[in-house]
């Protein structure tokens, strides 16, 4: 049998190429705008996490405690180091005889979005308009504890940070 077809030489063709460069750049048109959004919903996620953390370890002390919240001028210490039943003296880092309790935190995470950004304190001045000089929002009657922002400083939803 002779041949007389032509083998086709090994390699791509033009328009094979042009097709698969299309397909990427189709690809790529789909995952950037994904992956921007992303990072941007990466600190509303922290958010609602660190919120998550402090108020189970707020829980977990009331429980522990006889239904108290940690105090306003020590909560850090309450919730980061060991504390008696009835959390009337100083958090210790060590456990002692009196001090049983906690730690419940290993340490109070920062606030992660905002103009205090960054912050560890508390405060129990409400947020909202301008927030004060501090991380975190805590009301030590209800345990109630809140991202210390103002009010303009919203996720992409237009949800202001200080009401998760």
């Amino acid at each position: 049998m002779p041949r007389t077809a032509r083998r086709r030489q090994g390699g791509f063709s033009l328009l094979e190429l042009v097709i698969v460069a299309v397909i990427i750049g189709i690809l790529a048109a789909i995952a950037i705008p994904r992956l921007s959004r992303g990072t941007a919903g990466s600190a509303e996620s922290a958010v609602a996490g660190d919120l998550a953390a402090l108020r189970n370890a707020i829980d977990l002390f009331a429980a522990e405690h006889g239904g108290g919240y940690p105090r306003l001028a020590a909560i850090g210490g309450q919730l980061a180091q060991y504390t008696d039943y009835h959390h009337t003296s100083e958090p210790v880092a060590t456990k002692d005889t009196d001090h049983i309790f906690g730690p419940y935190l290993q340490q109070i995470p920062p606030l992660p979005v905002g103009a205090n950004r960054g912050k560890t304190t508390f405060t129990g001045t409400p947020p909202g308009g301008t927030a004060a000089d501090a991380g975190w929002y805590y009301d030590e009657t209800t345990g109630r504890i809140l991202a210390n922002c103002a009010d303009d400083e919203t996720d992409d939803s237009g949800t202001p940070f200080n009401q998760y």
